[in-house]
């Protein structure tokens, strides 16, 4: 079964600002030749690394509540300029909207079982992300 991650969506006020931040992201890897696909260093590497990679997303928080997900497709050692080797997870360029649930800020990623994660939205079902979070927020949702 697979495992995620969930992350705070550090700097972005709103779901458009994140998905501007992934699009840049990605055009920027196809630029430098590489894959279309988003990366976001992290300190710290995984140590659940197989069950990231079997199906496995990163759910972003956006102002107190997950909104959107990408999907898993790597898990890489990139050293930097300060001599530390951070990780990079490689994510797929799209982004998943999902049900709002709440979460208050942390610090880091944390794992999200399965079972724990938000469903996907259905197109239908997709609407004004800032009045989920607040819905989610006030714990209507």
């Amino acid at each position: 079964m697979a495992l995620h991650l969930v992350k705070l969506a550090a700097g972005a006020e709103n779901l458009d600002e994140l998905k501007a931040r992934v699009r840049r992201r990605a055009a920027a890897a196809l630029a430098a030749g590489g894959p279309e696909c988003a990366e976001h260093l992290t300190r710290m590497f995984p140590r659940r690394r197989e069950e990231l990679l079997d199906g496995g997303s990163l759910y972003w928080v956006v102002k107190g509540a997950v909104l959107v997900r990408q999907r898993i497709l790597d898990l890489a050692r990139r050293p930097c300029d300060d001599g530390i080797e951070r990780c990079a997870i490689v994510l797929a360029p799209e982004l998943i909207e999902t049900a709002a649930q709440p979460r208050r800020a942390f610090q880091g990623w944390r794992y999200l079982r399965a079972e724990d994660a938000p469903a996907d939205l259905k197109a239908s079902q997709r609407g004004d992300a800032a009045l989920q979070a607040e819905l989610a927020e006030l714990g209507l949702l």
